[in-house]
């Protein structure tokens, strides 16, 4: 089977939408431990209207119709399409050399706690195999939720794979647009699940006081201060108390979460500061809550970039070295898309690619749809 030792291609672009990352990845199994050498990156940025449109709808907000959902799929798909083929350029890679591409599409909604659960990415994977000319896996959020599971979150596998030490109490966190950490004990199972808002909320709050996408090394916040009384009415939502496993997204810890919860008197610059201060108390408590003695936390994700948010986290956590994962060889703003061309690349060799423990599922499943090259 080529997806052994041939390169794969992940395609990630998460609840923030900040554009499509794409990896090239070769995995290797050496004296029974993954490696992956990250073989070149490229991230492909969205047209504007469209990055506009898909957080809305991620947000909750509704299709005007299906004809406007079958558009979206296709131009999603497009546009993954254009990012592979982008990274073959830069990477002077052919096609043919490429044994998979793992394509997690665009989340616009995750309802794992339904009557009837379900999570939907769009971005039309046919389309992708078509103009790449790759065989490409996508929906791999499915098969774990069709299992009992929450779909989510997906890596922990890939986390364990490339990251465990015998020697010490990890964790990893995923500072996305939302966050989730990957319980990663010396001996033991692991374990993950999401802990709450990360960037999504400090990129819309961010966005509708400053106009810019996000709040580069975390500047706004830090003109703030932390409002206690606000803090303490965030941290009251039911769902922070919720055992995992568990999964969220951006359609719930939204601008219309954070609105009833203000009194009107707040700063702007206090708000950011608080909503920062949310993420890093958030993610201290279930770590303390779950493994309270680690000793590192490995962090990747398009926060591990917001120096503000990272001291926070190291203050919320004494006796915690916390770190980017660059530092043990990860490319952080990569991760995901490593995980998800590992994920296709699980599912050509047949393997499973969820950990039950962490997403509640029945069992252990070969996640994703096959879409030939040809």
């Amino acid at each position: 089977m080529r997806a052994h030792d041939a390169p794969c291609i992940g395609l990630m672009s998460g609840t923030s939408a900040d554009g499509i990352d794409a990896a090239l990845v070769r995995f290797r199994d050496e004296d029974g431990r993954l490696q992956a050498e990250l073989l070149g990156t490229h991230t492909e940025p969205w047209d504007e209207a469209l990055r506009t449109r898909l957080i809305a709808l991620g947000q909750g907000g509704a299709l005007e119709s299906l004809d406007e959902l079958g558009l979206l799929d296709a131009r999603v798909g497009e546009a993954f399409a254009a990012a592979a083929n982008a990274l073959l350029h830069q990477a002077g890679v052919a096609a043919d050399a490429v044994a998979v591409i793992g394509s997690h599409g665009q989340t616009i909604r995750h309802r794992p706690a339904a009557e009837h659960p379900f999570s939907m990415q769009i971005g039309d994977a046919a389309r992708i195999a078509e103009r790449t000319g790759i065989t490409t896996v996508a929906d791999f959020r499915r098969r774990d939720i069709a299992a009992g599971g929450q779909g989510a979150p997906l890596l922990p596998a890939l986390h364990q794979a490339l990251l465990h030490d015998r020697t010490e109490e990890r964790a990893v966190l995923n500072l996305g647009g939302i966050a989730n950490l990957t319980l990663l004990p010396s001996s033991g199972t692991v374990r993950g699940f999401d802990t709450g808002p990360a960037n999504a909320l400090l990129d819309a709050w961010c966005h509708l006081h400053t106009g810019h996408r996000f709040d580069r090394d975390g500047a706004f916040a830090a003109q703030g201060r932390v409002d206690d009384a606000l803090l303490q009415r965030l941290l009251a939502e039911p769902w922070f108390a919720t055992l995992p496993p568990k999964s969220t997204g951006r359609e719930q810890f939204r601008l219309d979460w954070l609105s009833p919860r203000l009194s009107g008197n707040e700063t702007a610059a206090d708000v950011q500061a608080t909503l920062l201060a949310l993420t890093a108390r958030t993610v201290a408590d279930a770590l303390r809550a779950t493994q309270a003695h680690s000793r590192r936390l490995l962090v990747c994700g398009g926060g591990v970039h917001n120096p503000v948010l990272m001291a926070a986290l190291a203050a919320e956590l004494p006796g915690v070295t916390v770190q980017s994962t660059a530092t043990h060889g990860i490319d952080p703003d990569h991760m995901e898309a490593i995980g998800f061309a590992w994920l296709a690349r699980q599912n050509m060799l047949g393997l499973a690619g969820n950990l039950p423990a962490v997403t509640g599922a029945g069992g252990p499943r070969v996640l994703g749809c096959i879409h030939p090259a040809g």
